[in-house]
């Protein structure tokens, strides 16, 4: 339990997590020191304690009552078979836990590792895995360089983390199955989500503000007044565009946010049927 009634959230103190933590902090305006040589930090302009541990731990230390919110992997979350609250996906550190074997393998099917060797740090999760396919596999615990087992003729298979798959190659290592798909998720210590409702609500809807922010971008460009009908059609916006008349007679300058993974398609769009002056601009909070 707390040590004291200070409101707290762990975040990972290294690995992939880590920056893209403190970014979003930083982005969701909390103002906080980083120091190394610190274990925590104090939020100056929010009543807030950050904690910088190892990811593996948070879901425990969220689930134990020490902090009242954590920034994990949801495949920790899983692993740990932690009890807490899943606040919400970030939409960053995404990974998959798989199961791989050797590019050379016999192995072609998750039926195939019946009898087989099974190398992981997720031993949960890979048994969990397994005995929802009626596979019968022994399962090696490893801590780091899982990927090197098959080589070495400790086992014949692996079940790791892989994000762009470069490092299974590298080991020549090809994926079979994915166990889970996984994301930076906010969870949530139960408790606390009824004695400190307003301040999770709070941290949990400039969150909700900046991700949604990050995938929308501001569209603006001067078209011929006749255009608009077709350029609703390519830039909608969230309901509708925004329309003001220029000081030059049948011109128009139209405003939208529209989804950042569509801007070039849509820029190429406008530019064909004539708009002209397109510019966009980045979102930095957006609440629905």
């Amino acid at each position: 339990m707390k040590q004291n009634n200070k409101f707290r959230i762990a975040v990972p103190n290294k690995g992939r997590l880590y920056q893209p933590t403190i970014d979003l902090l930083r982005n969701i305006g909390l103002e906080f020191d980083l120091d190394e040589r610190k274990l925590s930090s104090l939020v100056s302009n929010f009543d807030l304690e950050i904690l910088y541990a190892s990811a593996p731990n948070i879901p425990e230390y969220v689930q134990d009552g020490i902090v009242d919110l954590g920034i994990t992997g949801y495949d920790l979350v899983c692993e740990r078979e932690a009890e807490v609250s899943l606040l919400r996906k970030l939409h960053f550190g995404h990974t998959d836990l798989v199961i791989a074997v050797p590019e050379q393998s016999n192995i072609k099917k998750v039926g195939d590792l019946n009898g087989k060797k099974i190398a992981t740090s997720f031993a949960h999760l890979t048994k969990k895995y397994l005995a929802k396919n009626k596979v019968k596999a022994e399962i090696i615990e490893v801590k780091g360089a899982v990927e090197i087992t098959p080589e070495l003729g400790l086992a014949d298979a692996i079940a790791d983390l892989s994000s762009s798959g470069s490092s299974l190659k590298m080991n020549r290592l090809k994926v079979l199955e994915t166990v889970l798909e996984s994301e930076a998720v906010l969870i949530g210590n139960k408790e606390s989500l009824e004695k400190e409702r307003d301040k999770i609500d709070t941290i949990s809807i400039r969150i909700e503000s900046v991700l949604t922010a990050n995938q929308k971008k501001y569209l603006m460009m001067n078209a011929r007044e006749e255009l608009l009908p077709e350029i609703k059609k390519i830039a909608p916006g969230l309901s509708a565009p925004t329309i003001m008349k220029l000081s030059k007679k049948g011109m128009i300058a139209v405003h939208s946010v529209v989804d950042a993974k569509d801007i070039w398609r849509i820029i190429e769009k406008l530019k064909k049927i004539g708009a002209t002056g397109i510019l966009t601009v980045p979102i930095d909070q957006m609440i629905y």
